[in-house]
């Protein structure tokens, strides 16, 4: 007997007992249900980070990240369109600590990954930015705004970095210091 003819009769043999047994059949519906599986999964993966991308746009929308990460958002009572949100501001806060200025988180996010965000995120900054509402929030309200502000991709200018006290500063500023008003409320 031929080598082909072999090789041939032991295949065959090897499938009897699977087609006695009806194999071909349960094997097809074995890999119909893994098939549909996978399709159910990536569909709900799908919808879980587009649920989370919906969170996150809430969360920044509420926590009021655009009042100060969007230029003229507060101005315009909010009506700056969702393409130009959080693309920083060159108009700085000066106090007693320098002068600060919000980043443009679209491109400050796009150079980090989830962990490095989770970090920065709870990372001590500078004043006026409240990095301690960050600080407190859970893990999965802190990975849905970094998914919402990297599914809105890259946009707008870098913004100026942070300069200390004394120094000369070449952009609008908004003092940001308490002032005493008792003696001009005082002449009344």
């Amino acid at each position: 007997m031929e080598v082909g003819a072999v090789v041939r009769s032991r295949v065959a043999a090897s499938r009897e007992p699977m087609r006695r047994a009806g194999g071909g059949r349960w094997l097809g519906a074995i890999i119909a249900a893994a098939w549909t599986l996978i399709v159910a999964h990536g569909a709900s993966a799908q919808e879980q980070e587009a649920s989370s991308i919906e969170r996150g746009r809430y969360l920044v929308r509420i926590g009021g990240c655009n009042d100060c990460h969007t230029a003229g958002y507060p101005q315009s009572g909010g009506n700056v369109p969702e393409s130009q949100w959080l693309t920083g501001n060159a108009v700085g806060f000066q106090g007693p600590w320098g002068v600060s200025y919000p980043a443009n988180l679209r491109l400050r996010l796009q150079e980090m990954n989830e962990e490095q965000w989770m970090a920065a995120a709870r990372a001590p900054r500078l004043p006026p930015m409240p990095w301690f509402n960050l600080r407190d929030m859970s893990d999965a309200d802190l990975r849905s705004i970094y998914a919402y502000v990297r599914a809105l991709g890259p946009a707008g200018k870098p913004i100026p970095m942070s300069v200390p006290p004394g120094s000369p500063v070449a952009t609008q500023v908004i003092v940001f210091v308490p002032q005493d008003l008792a003696d001009s409320t005082s002449s009344r």
